[in-house]
């Protein structure tokens, strides 16, 4: 059996003796069993954020990559993923658990009215609400909707992913009504991941998590850059993958992968022959010989057998920088010439790859071991319009991850959306295994299995 199965079932086993203790304790106590890890957005009582200043709210979109960048690693210098990330997911679903047996949180109506300095019908429910998650401190459990309730729901916001205005907007109510459940699944999913992720993480890695469309830079176990990403659509995800940063490559050229070759490019080909020169691309044969676009059959029913290439330029659909990272997966992170896509909230956009906001902000950083490579000398070779390969004088681990659920150092617990809809998925295999060990155990032929 799997750590991460005997993790899930020490949860269940937890859950249910809380929830057989719970019943024959005098609701006047409120204890059950031994007391756990507080079910809250932050676990222990000294890194509440309910006793944290609220983030300030969202006030305009940011204008540039690098107001974006700083706004971004505003929120918090904790890492998502680091060494400890896996140990905290467990205390979180222990901590869940404990709120699940006794509850859960209330519902909040979906026609709740709530406005500031004035007194709802419903405001107390959802100063319980934020209470019970350590989004509100205890001792403002009643009263009409003033700025500490609207600093909690700041918290709750920038812990799901949402634009910290303290309003209660539709996508807030939608994500405070979430059941407990389907958040501790979130974290056992997220765990399950993890539980099969081998990263060497180093004193410098890079980070992706999926589901946050952020990239988070590592050094020292603290972030220093974080950037808003675009990934994947969700008909085309990005993968979870780790690999090693090996290079930047200023002014790069793009070799279309053959799969939007064959669809997209021979779309646009049929519709408009002269499509190619004015996207700045060629065609290529194996020896990288230039084709004749009109000898090309574009019908696109046979696999092709030509490479399309477009050449640097502003034009570049990887803009002005790409991050080399062998994978098997043939996906890197990169810049875009469609860079005011960074500005919405939705970021998932892309054919796979990563593209990166602020970009030549974390090649810089990559590149620190080598004077030579300032962010300035970076602008001013971009600037040439040559196209320039730099090799990594250390590599640098990078992993890119889908936790829908983790909770950092500073014991904030945050949720992200499901986007590619692979929790359930996860889970439900996940159970059947589980199911499978579990007769085997019973079963004199396979009982070795289970062991």
């Amino acid at each position: 059996m799997s750590k991460r199965h005997a993790v899930i079932i020490a949860v269940n086993l937890f859950a249910t003796g809380l929830l057989a203790s719970a019943s024959a304790q005098s609701e006047t106590t409120g204890q059950a069993g031994p007391k756990p890890a507080a079910p809250s957005g932050a676990v222990p009582a000294t890194a509440n954020p309910a006793h944290a200043a609220a983030p300030k709210a969202a006030v305009a979109p940011a204008s540039t990559a690098e107001s974006r960048s700083a706004a971004a690693l505003a929120l918090t210098h904790e890492p998502t993923f680091d060494e400890g990330t896996a140990q905290r997911i467990k205390d979180a679903a222990l901590s869940y658990s404990d709120l699940a047996v006794r509850g859960g949180w209330p519902t909040i109506p979906a026609d709740a009215k709530f406005a500031l300095g004035v007194r709802g019908a419903n405001d107390d429910l959802l100063r319980k609400r934020l209470i019970l998650t350590g989004d509100l401190a205890a001792d403002k459990a009643s009263g009409a909707f003033d700025q500490d309730l609207a600093d909690g729901v700041k918290r709750f916001q920038a812990r799901h992913g949402l634009a910290p205005t303290g309003l209660m907007t539709p996508r807030t109510l939608a994500a405070m009504n979430v059941p407990v459940q389907k958040r501790i699944r979130q974290l056992e999913a997220s765990l399950e991941r993890l539980e099969n992720t081998n990263f060497s993480f180093g004193p410098r890695y890079v980070v992706v998590n999926i589901p946050a469309a952020f990239a988070e830079a590592v050094e020292n176990d603290v972030v220093v850059r974080r950037y808003r990403v675009i990934v994947g659509k969700t008909e085309k995800p990005s993968p979870t993958l780790t690999a090693q940063i090996t290079g930047v490559v200023l002014n790069p050229t793009w070799t279309v992968p053959s799969s939007i070759a064959k669809t997209e490019i021979s779309a646009h080909m049929r519709k408009d022959p002269t499509y190619l020169s004015r996207m700045h691309m060629e065609v290529l044969d194996a020896h990288d010989n230039p084709i004749d676009p009109h000898s090309v059959d574009w019908s696109g029913t046979h696999a092709p057998n030509f490479t399309v290439r477009q050449q640097n330029g502003s034009f570049n659909a990887l803009g002005a920088v790409k991050i080399d990272m062998p994978n098997s997966y043939s996906v890197y992170m990169h810049d875009t010439n469609q860079r005011s896509l960074f500005s919405d909230d939705y970021r998932f956009d892309s054919h796979g790859c990563s593209r990166v906001d602020n970009v030549r902000d974390l090649a810089a950083w990559l590149l620190k071991d080598q004077p030579k490579w300032t962010r300035a000398a970076i602008d001013a070779e971009i600037a040439t319009g040559q196209h320039q390969e730099v090799a990594m004088a250390r590599k640098v681990p990078v992993a890119w991850v889908y936790l829908t659920a983790w909770m950092t150092k500073d014991q904030t617990i945050q949720f992200r959306g499901d986007v590619y809809n692979q929790d359930e998925q996860l889970l439900e295999a996940t159970a059947e295994e589980a199911a499978f060990f579990s007769n085997a155990g019973n079963h004199p032929l396979t009982a070795h299995m289970a062991q």
